[in-house]
């Protein structure tokens, strides 16, 4: 069953951009654009808790080149929430339905952090010609799998938090209690992975009595999907990047392996960024790799002018679009 966003209204705020909805059949998906019709088509995708407005800051500078669309994907912001039908192949094709209905016309698409492996997603398995090339933002691959085929498993990595939301505050935040859950961290999650969350989260302010926007407009049902391995049914990896049809952008952000504990501090570790660009090259694409280790996760938050000028210019390469 859908949860629609009409039910949710109270949660939600105004921002500068107007947002507007397409019926994908199983779904609603909320959206807002920015640019020139003229210009070439950027699909954004954001990560996980991140609403659209997540490039708000960005969207104006993509606007002087680009006709950007931010999406909210199924389960955050303003789009349906869909209990028991959170995999990336759900995801993704409702991102395909996005492209056909609402852009009409091959994409370039970037993500960050899971919207990043859902742009790997989109490389491999769009329609023929959709997509022109594919944006990976500190994109968890194998990282975020229950049982990756090399480094660290999320269990190892982001899993712990994932899991701490999963409990407090329940499917449909069915059990809602945040204060309870900020209670559980210092308890839940290892302490290195604590310290580190303000290194990876960047300039966010720390948790409040409250929870922040973003989590409020988010079915804490993903993080048990990514928890469990659920959202994975179907769709490894190793496969997925074996299939890449695009040329691709990569960038890395913080990121190293604790020593003594083997958790992996950031999205992605060094050994797994080996082995996605053996698999992409293999496939006969072009990856593009540009560490920014001082960045936190999202560049788009943290620096937009950054962000807008690397993909910009990453984009300026691809063959001219149709």
């Amino acid at each position: 069953m859908n949860i629609e966003a009409a039910q949710r209204a109270d949660t939600f705020v105004p921002h500068n951009f107007t947002e507007k909805t397409v019926d994908l059949g199983e779904i609603r998906m909320n959206y807002a654009v920015a640019g020139d019709a003229e210009h070439p088509a950027l699909l954004l995708i954001p990560g996980q808790s991140e609403s659209w407005w997540g490039y708000e800051q960005a969207l104006p500078l993509l606007a002087k080149h680009f006709r950007a669309y931010a999406v909210d994907l199924r389960g955050q912001g303003r789009s349906s929430w869909t209990p028991g039908r959170y995999t990336l192949d759900n995801l993704g094709n409702d991102l395909v339905r996005f492209i056909d209905l609402v852009i009409g016309r091959s994409t370039i698409v970037a993500g960050l952090s899971s919207g990043g492996v859902l742009a790997a997603w989109l490389s491999a398995y769009a329609k023929p010609g959709q997509i022109r090339g594919a944006v990976w933002e500190d994109p968890p691959l194998f990282a975020s799998q229950a049982r990756p085929a090399c480094g660290p498993s999320i269990h190892q990595a982001m899993g712990p938090m994932f899991a701490v939301w999963s409990k407090w505050l329940g499917d449909q935040w069915s059990v809602g209690d945040w204060l309870g859950a900020m209670q559980a961290m210092p308890r839940e999650v290892p302490p290195v992975l604590l310290k580190s969350l303000a290194i990876i989260g960047g300039d966010q302010p720390p948790p409040g009595p409250q929870p922040p926007q973003n989590l409020r407009e988010y079915d804490p049902e993903w993080a048990r999907a990514f928890v469990t391995g659920t959202v994975m049914v179907g769709c490894d990896h190793e496969a997925m990047l074996a299939a890449v049809r695009v040329p691709v952008l990569f960038t890395h952000h913080f990121h190293r392996v604790d020593a003594d504990t083997g958790h992996l501090l950031g999205a992605i570790s060094d050994e797994q960024v080996r082995r996605v660009r053996e698999l992409v090259e293999a496939a006969g694409h072009s990856l593009t790799y540009r560490p920014f280790p001082q960045m936190p996760h999202s560049m788009h938050g943290a620096d937009p002018k950054l962000y807008a000028d690397t993909v910009t210019a990453w984009a300026s390469t691809l063959p001219a679009h149709s």
